[in-house]
């Protein structure tokens, strides 16, 4: 089902099926209910309206926003601001990647579009339960973070409800608990980045979340190099070299909030970050198909 803009699949284990139907039906309306309160699509939604109000007045929202954009302004100083949720005041003309795109934006043009990326100009106001952005025209958004909250969420609606076991999907951003109806843990396989519907290794997990960031999806070749539609905060200008990052954590959100920083910080530092943090490993495929991972990674191909 598309939820989100993405395409999210929902596997219960269960020997009742209208049971079963009763409980994915829990995590389809928890991930709807998180839609709206992220979308920047409706007017009114909580995102919007601090957008709205950039550079002009704190806004009041839910605990639970301010509770997300905490930790997403924590995931911003662990990975020095290579993940940053005020990505959102990108120039959108500037990076459409589209098939008409024949060369990239000079460096001070680049430089400038991302002039109001900055995380620490997000203030957030616990006892007023607000948040402010600092500067006119800076824009928040959750597309790094919010795929991997819902899977999350829906996980913990559906096992409070009794699903001992089963899995969400968020367009290949996953998070796992028990076990499959034979007993074993679950098969996850990643992506072929040269072939998105083809998998190159598998991995068997139960408890932990996988999410994945590539530029097999979305990019543009020009002159015989090939540029993600990652755009690094910091220089403006779309991510080369890494085809693909594979983050398996406990957490679903912590996973899709990390795969796109490994990305721009580069596979040596991305690497050397991610084996510094308990509980999460990652998975490198460089522009020439090498494979690199973190030291605790055991891939079946």
């Amino acid at each position: 089902m598309r939820l989100m803009g993405n395409h999210f699949e929902i596997t219960v284990v269960g020997t009742d099926e209208q049971w079963a139907n009763e409980k994915i039906d829990l995590g389809v309306k928890e991930i709807q209910r998180i839609e709206k309160l992220l979308t920047t699509y409706a007017e009114n939604s909580e995102t919007n309206l601090i957008n709205a109000n950039a550079g002009i007045a704190p806004v009041k929202v839910s605990e639970e926003i301010i509770l997300l954009i905490e930790r997403a302004l924590r995931i911003s100083t662990v990975t020095q601001g290579a993940f940053d949720i005020s990505y959102g005041s990108v120039d959108k003309s500037l990076w459409n990647f589209d098939t008409t795109m024949t060369s990239l934006p000079s460096k001070e043009i680049a430089k400038q579009s991302v002039r109001l990326i900055n995380y620490k100009n997000i203030v957030i106001d616990k006892e007023a339960s607000t948040v402010f952005l600092k500067q006119q025209g800076m824009r928040i958004g959750f597309g790094g973070i919010g795929k991997g909250y819902a899977a999350e969420q829906a996980k913990n609606v559906m096992r409070t409800a009794g699903v001992e076991s089963g899995v969400v999907n968020a367009s290949g951003d996953l998070t796992t608990w028990g076990l499959m109806p034979d007993g074993n843990k679950w098969t996850i396989g990643i992506v072929n980045p040269e072939m998105a519907s083809s998998v190159f290794s598998y991995m068997n997990v139960s408890g932990l979340s996988v999410a994945t960031s590539g530029n097999y999806e979305k990019y543009i070749m020009i002159d015989g190099v090939k540029y993600s539609h990652t755009i690094n905060p910091k220089t403006g200008l779309p991510v080369t070299g890494i085809k693909s990052v594979t983050i398996v954590s406990t957490n679903a959100e912590i996973a899709d909030a990390m795969a796109t920083p490994v990305m721009i910080m580069g596979i040596e530092a991305g690497l050397d970050m991610i084996n510094q943090i308990n509980d999460m490993e990652a998975i490198v495929i460089d522009d020439n198909n090498v494979l690199y991972a973190t030291k605790n990674i055991k891939l079946t191909t």
